[in-house]
């Protein structure tokens, strides 16, 4: 089955928590993977902020189009101890 974000927010800097389907969650750092055109974009904290679930792609994603995959999310995710 493939992981489905159920829940995001913005915490600080270009990190983000999640909540996945499979009842995982924690903290994700995009710092190092905003490169290329359509990221571009967030580089800006503020704009950064304006993150949200797409129920049909269920991921997180921006108002320029621009998402990461769930899976790529899930593999990235860093659980508090």
């Amino acid at each position: 089955m493939l992981p489905r974000v159920i829940q995001a927010h913005h915490v600080a800097g270009h990190t983000i928590w999640l909540r996945f389907s499979d009842g995982a969650e924690g903290e994700v750092d995009l710092s190092s993977e905003i490169h290329g055109e359509v990221f571009e974009p967030l580089k800006d904290l503020e704009y950064f902020r304006k993150l949200q679930l797409d129920p049909e792609l269920r991921t997180v994603v921006w108002p320029n189009g621009a998402d990461f995959a769930p899976e790529f999310l899930r593999s990235s995710l860093r659980v508090a101890a």
